[in-house]
């Protein structure tokens, strides 16, 4: 989804919601938007204070709930406690390696993998609506 297609859906669920659309909350979507996936809301508070001392945690945390209410965003628990948040794209389907050592993730997709699931799904008589598939283990610099 593009980025101005995204603001314009955000912009449109505030206004069902009631609620304003306020400058910290178009920074805070501008710098997620171009931040990149897994954003904790500290990754995201930290980024968004080294250019604007006045949006606070709460603030950041509220907003991000917000994106992921209206569907420009995802939550993610990766087993480390805290919620993370990658943008929404209907397009797009991507599965997760998480190192439990660093907590690094790294996206990857596989035609393989998504075929032997509909396989796999289809031999017990389901079909798949969604699925998320995350697999833990050591990174490269963690298995040294």
């Amino acid at each position: 989804m593009s980025k101005a297609k995204t603001k314009s859906q955000f912009k449109d669920f505030l206004l069902t919601q009631g609620l304003k659309s306020t400058r910290q909350r178009e920074l805070i979507l501008d710098e997620f938007l171009h931040a990149g996936s897994h954003l904790s809301t500290e990754d995201l508070y930290l980024r968004l204070r080294r250019g604007n001392s006045r949006i606070g945690y709460a603030t950041v945390h509220r907003t991000l709930k917000l994106f992921a209410e209206c569907g420009i965003a995802e939550q993610r628990h990766f087993g480390d406690g805290q919620t993370r948040y990658e943008a929404s794209d209907c397009d797009e389907h991507h599965d997760h390696l998480i190192c439990v050592v660093c907590g690094k993730i790294v996206e990857f997709e596989d035609p393989r993998i998504e075929e032997l699931q509909v396989e796999v799904a289809g031999a017990h008589g389901f079909s798949i609506e969604r699925h998320r598939l995350e697999l833990y283990g050591c990174c490269p610099g963690c298995s040294i």
